[in-house]
């Protein structure tokens, strides 16, 4: 017997949400500070692309088989999505304060590898965690909640770069003491906001029949695999026409965060990571504080677009946030004044908090609840497949193509983003999944 989920309040589901705060940080130094350190350390533009194969690679890898494990898990004590979100930021944590003292482009990419292990195994339990906990007319609150905290985690991750770049000396080393501040400051966030929503919401036990079928699962070691097979079979349409969408979208962010400091320092300095040193670092400062005012737009914004998504439906909200985030990449590498790079940067913010909630409303009413880890973890499968192609191809036709000319990716990029607001339009949503009722606050 399956027993109606308690309403939750506004301020429970902000603790429930805490921990994304860290691993949100932790994502934010991989997409601003990462790729200025594998500069300082002499990499080439195109050897970008490749060095950052640990994200996607690992996520497929890992993000769909622990999504299947915590469907699976329950322990009376530490719960069931708990367990996987506390590891993932444990080594998160462990990996941040180490990744500065990275001496090679080799030791800096096998830190890479460790530390998006971290992230792919906190984020997708954290998902489901959402779905788990709320009933479903709040789980659009749930979901942008998410993109509240990831707006604010990733903002303080970008933010600090600019600041510790203006007041921390830059040592004698090739990466700067001010990098090292940032990835302390990661470390810490990351377990301790973790530790907060653990402590302060507890998971729903499984009812009495939940528990017989998870007893009756036999373990094994391909069981998750079988299990991802036929997930992917049975896997309602909707998600089939978001994967599209998918495969525009994060190609063009990955061509973005890989190439942001660059086109800032060719436009606004005039220089590249080869030229000026202390010009260029003044464009890895500026980035970081670009970076975390589109993240301040996301935030700001990810309340707004629950409003939005209720009146307009879902699918008409992502579009028009496509749309925003793909014509402001097209302006970006011609503006030569450093504050008009806010302006674009805007639409990108609310853009980006509407990637990190609103997808999820068009598919989540779809969803077997029983299943929510493991197509959780297929949705990330949709994610990192474009961004394993941007790393696989991207090198080659920024090489050959746009002349290792990062203005010209952040131009392709663009384009990629209107072409992914096209392949929105084409979703088919039901009246469960676009009409999403989304109260707020209050409890009953």
């Amino acid at each position: 017997m399956t027993f109606p989920k308690p309403r939750l309040s506004f301020l429970q589901i902000i603790n429930m949400n805490v921990g994304f705060f860290g691993i949100q940080y932790s994502f934010g130094l991989q997409q601003s500070a990462v790729n200025p350190i594998y500069d300082f350390l002499g990499a080439s533009p195109d050897q970008i692309p490749l060095l950052n194969l640990a994200g996607p690679v690992t996520g497929l890898l890992i993000q769909p088989v622990i999504g299947v494990l915590s469907d699976r898990t329950w322990h009376p004590k530490f719960g069931r999505r708990k367990p996987y979100f506390f590891i993932g930021a444990l080594l998160c944590s462990i990996t941040l304060f180490f990744f500065p003292f990275s001496s090679s482009l080799w030791m800096a990419a096998g830190l890479l590898w460790i530390l998006d292990a971290g992230n792919n195994t906190a984020m997708e339990p954290y998902r489901a965690f959402i779905a788990d906990k709320l009933p479903s007319n709040q789980h659009a609150t749930g979901f942008l909640t998410q993109s509240f905290f990831t707006g604010l985690g990733i903002t303080l991750a970008n933010v600090s770069l600019f600041i510790f770049q203006k007041y921390i000396p830059e040592g004698a080393g090739k990466i700067p003491y001010w990098v090292f501040g940032s990835f302390f400051l990661g470390s810490i966030c990351s377990i301790s906001s973790v530790l907060w929503s653990i402590r302060t919401t507890p998971e729903i036990p499984p009812t009495e029949e939940e528990l017989i079928k998870l007893r009756a699962n036999k373990k094994s070691i391909t069981a998750p695999f079988i299990e991802i097979i036929h997930a992917i079979k049975d896997m309602p349409r909707v998600m089939w026409q978001l994967a599209l969408v998918y495969l525009f979208q994060w190609y063009a962010l990955f061509c973005y965060w890989q190439n942001a400091s660059k086109s800032i320092a060719q436009s606004v300095w005039h220089t590249t990571p080869n030229g000026n040193k202390i010009l260029y670092e003044e464009a890895v400062g500026w980035t970081g504080l670009v970076n975390g005012w589109y993240n301040i737009a996301t935030f700001l914004s990810a309340f707004g677009l629950v409003v939005l998504a209720k009146k307009y439906s879902a699918k008409w909200v992502h579009t028009s946030c496509l749309i925003l985030a793909g014509v402001g990449l097209l302006i970006f590498p011609h503006i030569e004044n450093k504050y008009f790079l806010f302006a674009p940067m805007t639409g990108f913010g609310i853009a980006w908090a509407s990637m990190m909630g609103v997808p999820y409303l068009m598919v989540i009413g779809n969803i077997p609840k029983e299943r929510y880890g493991v197509y959780m973890g297929i949705i990330n499968m949709m994610i990192v497949i474009p961004m394993i192609l941007q790393n696989i191809t991207f090198g080659y036709i920024l090489k050959n193509f746009l002349s290792n000319n990062s203005g010209y990716a952040i131009t392709f990029a663009g384009i990629f983003l209107l072409i992914a607001a096209s392949a929105t339009l084409l979703i088919k949503t039901t009246k469960s999944t676009d009409e999403v009722s989304v109260p707020l606050g209050g409890a009953h």
